[in-house]
């Protein structure tokens, strides 16, 4: 099994703790989606990260759908419970930390562009999309809804948000008034997954 895509990609991180986790045993592929010769285009036709290519030669693409086809196969510890509407509850949760992620990303690319051509109204969007955010898994936590000792497929999304906001420094004061996130975030860093894919420092 291959997974494909770039040491910096939180959507990667996800999935490679999910593997690790499960002990799933898989090359990983680096691949730049972002530079000319893409070579993740090959098994995405998006061109983006993360891309799981099987040992039958199969490719699944998206994190999310990576995601549920990893649980498909069966292998401890499970990560979505069985329940359908608490399988739905926790993909929405997912869903919500991936929104994050993506509200990150835009705000990276929106920065790197010349100064004169940024817009401060677009970072400041997805600056708000990711505060709201927050304060809706900090509420999650504080209704119970969430358990920060809990290790599943939003947690470990969850965990993975906040590792790429501190890695690009995107939201700095994320922790101000959001102790039940900054206890989520120590107890999953701590783990040899967590720290196993820790992006590499600039």
């Amino acid at each position: 099994m291959k997974l494909v895509g770039s040491y910096t990609s939180p959507f990667v991180r996800k999935i490679s703790i999910l593997l690790l986790e499960k002990g799933m045993a898989f090359e990983f592929v680096n691949e730049q989606p972002y530079s000319e010769e893409n070579g993740v285009a090959q098994f995405n036709p998006l061109g983006k990260v993360p891309a799981l290519v099987t040992d039958d030669g199969e490719y699944w693409f998206d994190s999310p759908i990576i995601a549920q086809y990893i649980e498909l196969l069966g292998i401890a510890p499970e990560m979505v419970p069985h329940d359908p509407l608490a399988a739905l509850k926790v993909r929405q949760l997912e869903s919500l930390a991936d929104g994050i992620m993506d509200a990150g990303l835009a705000s990276v690319r929106e920065l790197a562009r010349p100064a004169a051509q940024q817009s401060e109204s677009e970072v400041l969007r997805q600056r708000q999309k990711i505060s709201r955010s927050l304060d809706a898994l900090e509420g999650y936590l504080v209704d119970g809804t969430l358990k920060p000792d809990t290790l599943n497929l939003a947690t470990i999304a969850i965990a993975c948000a906040i590792g790429y906001l501190n890695f690009r420094r995107i939201a700095p004061g994320w922790c101000v008034d959001r102790p039940n996130l900054v206890k989520l975030a120590e107890t999953l860093f701590v783990r040899e997954s967590f720290a196993r894919t820790e992006p590499p420092k600039a």
